[in-house]
């Protein structure tokens, strides 16, 4: 079957090498890196599962969201809340103490659960994305209307999670925790296991949304990027297609969260406001959208710059992302994915073209 899939289709067949040989580099990667900057790549790979989500819906359905920093949050605080009683034992999260709680909240308690809270952090983002979908298609609020509304969403959500500080541990948020079923989160076995882990998870997120967009669920995403309208004249109801293609969005921004919480050890309500959020955009947009795989090449890329900048000039980060956003607008509104494109074309055109001249000269 591998070797079917690598030998058929000779249009593509470059692509497939192209894609195997990466595939198997990132195999091979905790063999020549370190357990730190392999935990970097790993919170890297996690955030490219949700970029790849946030492209289902923007690259293919034209609904662009600025408020995938909820979903993210919602999961990483599931992923946190178990990990954080499992570190408490039976006393009460050490926040809630400082902050009077007697007994631990009732949302609390099936987080004690580990199978519970991997469903939780899925489900808690996706129902939400499905709730707030299904309203505003429903109702054809798209556009800047939705963006505006999905910002508003963050401000609502991160003001409560700051405000209830003796739920959510305010400003700090959730931290103080250092493994995960028994296993030290900052061993280099472990950071091995979820290296894997989360790269399996990115594969799947990939296949997932690669079936999706092949499916009708796809074309009629595509179609009503480019006229809604006409969809409904040809029978189609899109606000069905696109609250789902949001619901599932919303579930893999989850997953991404509860995987990059167990590499950074910590959730606040900072990482899930309007900055990360605009940021998540930008990784689909440098990457190039519409693409799926641009998506993970421009979370990677972006973020691993984010990473080094901020070592060097820990202010410098802002500047650059606003750089960032006018270049991709003005000059790259294909992404870097567009740019290869263009240049293997032009190379191709004049590789043929040199070609034919030398057989008319022959």
């Amino acid at each position: 079957m591998v070797l079917k899939w690598l030998t058929g289709n000779p249009g593509g067949r470059s692509k497939r090498i192209l894609w195997s040989a990466v595939l198997l580099l990132m195999c091979l990667a905790p063999l020549f890196t370190t357990p730190f900057r392999l935990g970097l790549l790993t919170k890297f790979l996690a955030l490219a599962i949700l970029a790849v989500g946030l492209d289902l819906i923007w690259g293919y359905g034209g609904i662009l969201s600025l408020g995938h920093g909820v979903f993210f949050g919602l999961g990483a605080y599931a992923m946190a809340m178990y990990l954080k009683l499992d570190a408490s034992g039976s006393a009460l999260p050490d926040f809630m103490g400082w902050s009077g709680v007697a007994s631990l909240p009732w949302f609390w308690e099936p987080f004690r659960s580990f199978p519970a809270a991997l469903i939780l952090g899925m489900l808690l983002p996706a129902l939400l994305a499905l709730i707030l979908g299904f309203f505003t298609f429903r109702n054809r609020i798209v556009g800047v209307y939705f963006t505006i509304l999905t910002q508003a969403l963050v401000m609502i959500v991160v003001t409560l999670f700051v405000g209830k500080q003796e739920w959510t541990g305010g400003t700090n948020g959730i931290t103080g925790y250092s493994s995960v079923l028994g296993f030290n989160l900052n061993a280099p076995s472990t950071k091995i296991g979820l290296y894997f882990i989360t790269l399996a998870a990115l594969a799947g997120a990939y296949i997932l949304c690669r079936r999706i967009v092949n499916s009708r669920v796809g074309q009629v995403l595509e179609a009503s990027r480019d006229g809604e309208n006409r969809v409904r004249f040809l029978g189609f109801d899109p606000s069905r297609y696109k609250t789902f293609a949001f619901a599932v969005s919303g579930g893999l921004a989850g997953l991404a969260g509860m995987l990059f919480v167990l590499q950074v050890g910590i959730i606040s309500p900072s990482m899930m406001g309007i900055v990360p959020s605009i940021e998540m955009v930008l990784w689909v947009a440098l990457g190039g959208r519409g693409t799926l795989i641009g998506a993970i090449i421009g979370a990677v890329l972006l973020n691993a710059a984010k990473t080094g900048i901020s070592e060097a000039y820990p202010e410098g980060w802002l500047l650059v992302l606003g750089a960032l956003f006018v270049i991709v607008v003005v000059l790259m509104p294909r992404g870097l994915t567009g740019l290869w494109s263009k240049a293997a074309s032009s190379l191709s055109k004049r590789g043929r073209t040199v070609h034919a001249a030398v057989r008319k000269e022959s």
